[in-house]
């Protein structure tokens, strides 16, 4: 079966939806999403959307901020587009319709988080991503010039590859041609055709035992632009988020934003003492990988499971006003956090590598392009400033949406692309197979892969992965398409991107820290 459409937009995040909102004056739009237009990593994004809105902020501040949280890795002249053409983006947000927060004075209510010299955080209350998720999905179903196909899953993108020509990686001249794209309701696979696709498909968190993503995130697009031959980067560094709420039992792990501790709140160790000062003098406020490998140091010499986050000494009103999702969450676990600490452990947050991508958003694969957290553009370097991400995807949704569309009145559909083949493949005979599969890869990535690396763990996450990958394959080309064998073939081809990067990086380096090299040390950004 095959269908045609101008826009493949394979996501359903802010920078999937802010797409295709654009995308629709050039032409028609479909969006694809495994799951439904709500489910994606936006909608937990609790903190907010950075922007230089008024003095004393500046430009080059934010500039600045950027880069030093990036390691000086960052691509200066993507920092500066994004952060110059951020007002904007956000004026299209609140003409959109969504409501961030403003003081009785009617002006914007500014926060501020790790690595920000300056208040530019706007939000809704702890919920942010929620709210702007919210009112793009509601413009989207208005929109007739969109269709949505929520319940599919992208399997593969199409290129000459599926013409029968051979592809290499580094080949010149590769094109993208839409998508192999499976209908999870009614278990056939579609073969969509395209003038421009879209990658918009996430983050990797479950790659890993512990996350704040939800169970969505697995890598699906950087494994596909993977296997397609197109050019990934930067895949060594992975964001950990200093604070989720301990609990153990639970997945995905709930996040505690960093715009509490731009309220006042202070990590303290199990001894009471607020250790952050000894790692940098920014304290509790400083870059998330200083204060996620200080919080790793802290549990692995006392022999802990968490730390705590206290806010008992904040205005109890103001918390409740300003944080009420975590407020009544905690509250859910037996947590007051207007009276009781709160347990705290790092959790697998946010790739800041991923698919490479010009100022236009478009990779080294023709027709094919790459917005959000899937996609490297420069911005964040070896670390993500805190609430830069969402500003990234509505900087890169608006520039793709227009550069694809001028493209678009000179592209065909490659109709010789065959249909999905589903000969000699059977139903999935032992469910097991996958489940313990997925389980020993989050462990390997865990435990050898995380925050702290060395070369022995590397070379053995290697190892016990290679064995994964062939099991994995064998059984995907038996078995009937199912969305729990894509997402753990694609897992496993993101810890694999994951584990090769970490072993070319020979520094410790921003997200990336290496007992065998460290010549940075923690506290130098």
């Amino acid at each position: 079966m095959k269908k045609r459409t101008d826009f493949l937009v394979l996501g359903s995040g802010i920078a999937g939806l802010t797409f295709a909102l654009k995308a629709s004056k050039y032409g028609k739009v479909s969006v694809v999403t495994k799951a439904k237009l709500e489910d994606s990593n936006t909608k937990y994004a609790q903190g907010g959307i950075a922007s230089v809105f008024r003095e004393p902020d500046n430009f080059e501040k934010h500039i600045s901020d950027t880069i030093v949280a990036g390691a000086g890795i960052c691509d200066e002249e993507v920092v500066r587009m994004v952060v110059s053409e951020a007002p904007d983006r956000i004026k299209d947000l609140i003409d959109l319709g969504v409501p961030f927060d403003r003081k009785e004075d009617g002006s914007y209510d500014l926060a501020r988080e790790g690595g920000h010299s300056e208040y530019r955080i706007l939000h809704h209350k702890d919920k942010t991503g929620e709210a702007i998720e919210k009112t793009l999905i509601e413009k989207v179903r208005q929109n007739r010039h969109i269709e949505i196909y929520e319940d599919h899953f992208a399997i593969e993108v199409l290129t000459q590859h599926h013409l029968g020509e051979v592809i290499k990686r580094n080949s010149n001249g590769i094109k993208c041609y839409g998508a192999y794209v499976a209908d999870l309701v009614n278990q056939k696979v579609i073969t969509f055709l395209s003038g421009i696709t879209v990658m918009a498909t996430g983050g990797i968190g479950n790659v890993y035992l512990t996350t704040t993503n939800p169970e969505i995130a697995t890598g699906d697009g950087i494994a596909m632009v993977y296997r397609a031959k197109g050019t990934i980067e930067n895949m060594e560094f992975v964001q950990f988020h200093p604070t989720s709420l301990y609990d153990p039992n639970t997945r995905p792990s709930f996040l505690i934003t960093e715009a509490l501790r731009g309220y006042g709140a202070v990590l303290k160790n199990m001894k009471g003492e607020n250790f952050m000062k000894r790692y940098d003098s920014r304290g509790s406020l400083a870059p998330r990988d200083i204060v996620v490998r200080a919080i790793d140091t802290e549990m692995k010499i006392w022999g802990d499971d968490h730390v705590w986050l206290d806010c008992t000494h904040l205005d109890p009103e103001g918390l409740k006003d300003h944080f009420p999702t975590i407020c009544d969450h905690c509250l859910t676990r037996g947590i007051d956090i207007t009276k009781d600490l709160i347990p705290v452990v790092p959790s697998a947050h946010y790739s800041c590598g991923g698919v490479k991508v010009d100022k236009y958003g478009q990779c080294n694969i023709d027709r094919l392009y790459a917005i959000g957290e899937v996609s490297s553009t420069g911005l964040h370097g070896a670390n993500r400033l805190a609430s830069n991400s969402l500003i990234e995807a509505v900087v890169y949704a608006h520039r793709a949406a227009h550069h694809s569309g001028a493209r678009l009145k000179d592209l065909t559909f490659e109709e010789k692309i065959p249909n999905w083949d589903y000969k000699g493949t059977t139903h999935l005979e032992e469910m097991v197979l996958i489940t313990q599969s997925l389980k020993e890869l989050q462990g390997i990535m865990s435990n050898y892969v995380g925050i702290v690396r060395s070369d022995l763990r590397l070379e053995r996450a290697l190892i016990r992965l290679e064995t994964l990958y062939e099991e994995t394959e064998n059984l995907f080309k038996r078995s009937l398409i199912s969305e729990k064998i894509c997402e753990l073939r694609n897992l496993i081809n993101v810890g694999y991107i994951i584990i090769k990067f970490a072993r070319n990086r020979k520094e410790s380096v921003g997200l990336h820290y290496s007992i065998n090299y460290p010549k940075r040390a923690v506290t130098e950004f």
